[in-house]
């Protein structure tokens, strides 16, 4: 409710004071558009959060690194900011998280035959880890609704599990979780196709942090919980970030292949690929969130495989999706050369 409430005040202020997008070469809308939607979010997630969760078990740190990372965003949203400055920003909230909580991912279970990881391995990772999945969800933000929709999924996948099976250990990251899909819900009400307001790097980057320690949290859970995957956890929790970690490392390969930077902007990832062959904006959106859907059920139902099986299956389903946006990309080009 604050959230849905928020929106409309944001959007005025924001065509106010002239704070809008503007649309370039990268972006798809075609209109000013607000970008301080992730202040909404923010605001109903914090509210709700801090009033009925039990802040114990790393959430109070959780928050602490949301709020730094809201200011980062934030002022990107507004003024932008360097890459730099966003990572260290990003370091920050992920020391906290890491350090005062002791927040992070203790064993591979078994992946490539590592089971507990050194201490110095187990920080080191955590961080690739937590930047990784935050940067994820941002870079997956680039079409009207989608980021939204896909943080819902991977949101609700993991409330499911926490509620289910997390006890006194992780039995808070519930509240966690259903906040995170309230703020959205309220966001999102705006945010669909066309969008009268975009999430922007304010509410991708909180976003992205939330989804990332709830996936550590759900990778200890099948540790020391036992959980419904017990070992297979970390495996099934790739399966439910399917949509944002494809989307990532495919277009960091294609940019490296082609000589460029992996951080450098262009219209190559999967969602602008799926709008070349002619679909619209909501299909995309429902497509690609069709698409975590059936890879989360595929790993919830198959998980007794075991890590490597499982990773092994979705890297091979990965390489499937890639050739055939790269074939169709290339037939799509004949055909402009041609006419």
């Amino acid at each position: 409710m604050v959230a849905l409430f928020a929106v409309p005040s944001i959007i005025y202020i924001a065509h106010l004071k002239n704070m809008l997008d503007t649309p370039n070469v990268r972006t798809v809308h075609e209109s000013l558009t607000p970008r301080l939607g992730g202040v909404a979010v923010f605001a109903g997630f914090m509210s709700a959060l801090t009033i009925f969760a039990d802040l114990s078990n790393g959430i109070q740190q959780l928050l602490a690194g949301c709020i730094v990372l809201f200011f980062v965003g934030l002022k990107d949203d507004l003024v932008s900011i360097s890459v730099s400055k966003k990572f260290v920003g990003q370091l920050l909230a992920t020391g906290v998280v890491m350090i005062m909580a002791d927040i992070r991912v203790t064993s591979f279970q078994g992946i490539l035959g590592v089971h507990e990881l050194p201490i110095g391995i187990s920080y080191a990772f955590t961080f690739l880890a937590i930047v990784g999945i935050t940067n994820a969800i941002n870079l997956i933000d680039g079409l009207d609704g989608l980021a939204g929709t896909i943080v819902l999924i991977i949101t609700s996948t993991y409330g499911y599990y926490f509620a289910r099976y997390g006890g006194a250990s992780y039995g808070n990251y519930v509240f966690v979780s259903i906040c995170l899909i309230g703020g959205m819900l309220g966001f999102l009400r705006y945010n669909f196709h066309r969008a009268s307001i975009f999430m922007g790097d304010t509410g991708s980057l909180v976003c992205g942090f939330i989804v990332s320690i709830l996936t550590i949290q759900f990778i200890e859970m099948g540790l020391k919980v036992g959980g419904p995957f017990a070992t297979s956890s970390p495996a099934v929790a790739i399966g439910i970030l399917f949509v944002p970690l494809f989307d990532t490392l495919r277009v960091f390969i294609v940019r490296m292949m082609a000589g460029r930077s992996p951080f450098s902007p262009d219209k190559n990832h999967v969602h602008h690929r799926i709008l070349a062959m002619g679909f619209q904006q909501i299909s995309t959106v429902m497509l690609l969130g069709l698409l975590n859907l059936v890879v989360i059920l595929f790993v919830i139902n198959f998980a007794a495989l075991g890590n490597m099986l499982l990773i092994g299956a979705l890297v091979g389903f990965s390489v499937l999706i890639s050739i055939f946006l790269g074939v169709y990309q290339s037939r799509s080009a004949q055909q402009r050369v041609a006419s």
